[in-house]
């Protein structure tokens, strides 16, 4: 199928929502592949309808729509101006698609980390270098995973790189104690194409021990506010919050993890900073 397809239009047919780290997105982003798989502007006209639908709006406050990149004035600032006009510039194209994904998935967070990169360019402007708070909040945006426990050692164990205490002695845990979430568009992205070094930064988000027995939209609806919530707030933010986390070590994520000695690659499933 994809090769009958326009070749700006190939990329999403490659998306198959049976992947675990894109099926808790499958209802919406089926439906948006399918209008991104027609052209740009039924994908764009696919996203402004659910954003019309569910009042979506940004870090300030304005009614949320995406726009053609060429759209976006010379000389603007990205983050600003989704922050000032509620128009999010979107390519057609895998990341900008997740990302627009996101502003829907966990529409809070997305609204705290634009307001806090738009007051860091309000304060700071734009510059060469975007300073520590804005490239925390970037790292966010792009590469996080929420790794979602009410276990305290299995969030003992994803801080001190313990990597047999965390996904292999307790593979039941997965799904009952603890579980992750992607977050960053650019990690989806590469997602399309799994690689065993392919790496997320995990923000932790402690869970109440009912949390797993709650139906799926109270479970996102209380992890979009305690994260978002935990953001707004930060006043230490910086790379050193996130615990890296190799994806295709979660179990069922992967078949070949199903195996143990998986884990022995030290290149990827490294010792780190145990402390």
């Amino acid at each position: 199928m994809a090769d009958t397809l326009p070749v700006d239009a190939q990329p999403f047919a490659r998306i198959d929502w049976r992947d675990p780290w894109f099926a808790p997105f499958a209802e919406r982003g089926t439906r948006w592949q399918q209008a991104a798989l027609a052209s740009y502007r039924d994908l764009l006209d696919c996203m402004n309808t659910d954003s019309r639908v569910g009042g979506q709006s940004t870090g300030r406050g304005m009614p949320l729509r995406f726009i053609a990149q060429d759209e976006l004035p010379e000389g603007s600032a990205y983050e600003a101006h989704i922050a000032s006009t509620g128009s999010v510039p979107t390519r057609y194209n895998l990341h900008d698609f997740f990302n627009a994904s996101m502003w829907f998935a966990f529409p809070r967070i997305k609204a705290v980390l634009n307001a806090r990169q738009s007051a860091a360019i309000d304060v700071l402007g734009v510059g060469p270098t975007r300073g520590g708070e804005r490239d925390a909040l970037t790292l966010f945006d792009e590469n996080a995973v929420l790794f979602i426990s009410a276990d305290p050692g299995l969030t003992a164990a994803l801080r001190a790189f313990d990597w047999r205490a965390l996904f292999v002695a307790p593979r039941d845990a997965w799904g009952t104690r603890c579980e992750v979430r992607c977050l960053g568009h650019a990690l989806l992205e590469k997602l399309i194409a799994p690689y065993k070094a392919c790496t997320g930064h995990a923000w932790i988000v402690d869970v109440p021990p009912g949390y797993f027995a709650w139906p799926a939209p109270r479970r996102d609806a209380w992890v979009d506010a305690a994260v978002s919530g935990a953001l707004a707030g930060s006043t230490e933010l910086h790379g050193r919050v996130f615990a890296p986390l190799p994806v295709l070590g979660i179990p069922g994520w992967w078949p070949a993890n199903e195996d143990p000695a998986f884990y022995d690659d030290a290149s990827v499933f490294r010792a780190g900073r145990r402390r």
